[in-house]
């Protein structure tokens, strides 16, 4: 009993990740328990397929020891361990056993890759950016009265946080969002005389398109930097489309990080030249104020 306690205590019943409960559980089981995850761990990709009997016999165990392992693992019972267990490899089989895969690479080593993977972004960057889409984004942000930036996740909110970071200082005021509910707060305050920038890698993601709806709805103008044929790229007035299919290798950084903050940078830029008046005067008072400020007058990164 005290053995049993301490598994469910490790444990916490959580069945998110069945992956991870197999592999705390590791020593912990009972000796019939323990062949059940002895034969899963060894089979992860064909128990989806079997049933509860062709399970025990293959792990000469009784039915109901199968159901007692599956909760022990978290689960109600055999059916919800299959589900929960496709539903980890799914998205897990890259990340299983990469130790083994991985080369190592230091120094020099690993710049070259990181530098390769950049420059094979901006290659695809240059070849599949639609240049009338590209120009009708930059007169509508350069026009807009406020600009509302939303991205939701890792990568796509510090996209989010940069175009606005970019775009403030040309004289656009702009605010970015990547809390869900914000964003739908915010889109609905947008009117005929704003633009709603979503950033999404998968295009898919339902809050950033109920934000296109909403926004679109009371009249904003939508555009999204986001994957071709996605939902996101056919619910918005303008779309610029990128496909860049991620690297394999789980350790080297997302490539549509890079590409997306690419078109951020040539957004700003054209749109800098566009106003040129007022840009050129935003930026001598912000760099006037940050010199009162700190007192360095020395050359500083155009940005900062």
């Amino acid at each position: 009993m005290q053995a049993r306690l301490k598994i469910d205590d490790d444990l916490g019943h959580a069945a998110v990740d069945v992956i991870s409960n197999l592999r705390k559980a590791e020593g912990q089981l009972s000796t019939r328990e323990q062949k059940v995850a002895d034969f899963v761990s060894a089979n992860l990709e064909k128990i989806s397929s079997m049933t509860i009997a062709e399970v025990a016999r293959a792990c000469d165990v009784s039915s109901p020891t199968v159901v007692r392992f599956c909760r022990t693992m978290g689960c109600d019972g055999f059916r919800e361990f299959k589900i929960r267990l496709a539903q980890n490899l799914a998205v897990s089989l890259q990340y299983l056993d990469v130790g083994d895969r991985a080369e190592t690479e230091t120094g020099a080593g690993v710049l070259d890759q990181v530098i390769g993977a950049l420059s094979a972004s901006l290659n695809v960057v240059r070849r599949q950016l639609d240049n009338d889409k590209f120009e009708t984004a930059k007169d509508h942000i350069a026009n807009a009265r406020t600009v509302l930036v939303g991205g939701i996740g890792g990568g796509s909110s510090i996209v989010a946080q940069e175009a606005s970071n970019r775009l403030f200082r040309l004289g656009i005021a702009t605010v970015a969002v990547s809390d869900s509910y914000l964003l739908q707060m915010r889109a609905a305050t947008l009117s005929k005389s704003d633009v709603i920038l979503l950033i999404s890698s998968s295009g898919e993601a339902d809050e950033v398109l109920s934000a296109a709806e909403i926004a679109g709805g009371y009249g904003a103008t939508t555009i999204a930097i986001t994957k071709s044929e996605s939902t996101l790229s056919r619910s918005v007035e303008c779309a610029l489309q990128i496909d860049l299919p991620e690297d394999p290798d789980i350790y080297k950084p997302t490539a549509s990080r890079y590409a997306y903050l690419v078109i951020i940078d040539a957004l700003a830029m054209a749109i800098a030249q566009l106003r040129s008046d007022n840009t050129a005067e935003n930026l001598r008072r912000i760099r006037a104020s940050l010199t009162a400020y700190h007192g360095r007058t020395g050359p500083q990164p155009l940005g900062d």
